[in-house]
């Protein structure tokens, strides 16, 4: 995927939770949406945040770990 599509995808996360905080039921991914689903919108939302950092980083040149230096 590219970045337009993952920011895409949390856009629409981002909407679904909002309307669930709202207290709407809504569709999503043929999944009816209601508040006790709540936080499984954030978790597919900070799922698809994490990808689009990972993509950011490695544009960048960075990798996507880090080293630990003990003394």
């Amino acid at each position: 995927m590219n970045q337009s599509d993952i920011e895409t995808m949390i856009q629409r996360y981002t909407e679904a939770e909002m309307a669930v905080l709202d207290g709407k039921t809504i569709r999503f991914n043929g999944q009816e949406m209601t508040m006790e689903n709540l936080s499984e919108i954030r978790k597919g939302r900070q799922e698809w945040e994490g990808r689009l950092s990972s993509l950011l980083n490695r544009r960048r040149g960075r990798p996507g770990y880090r080293l630990a230096r003990f003394p």
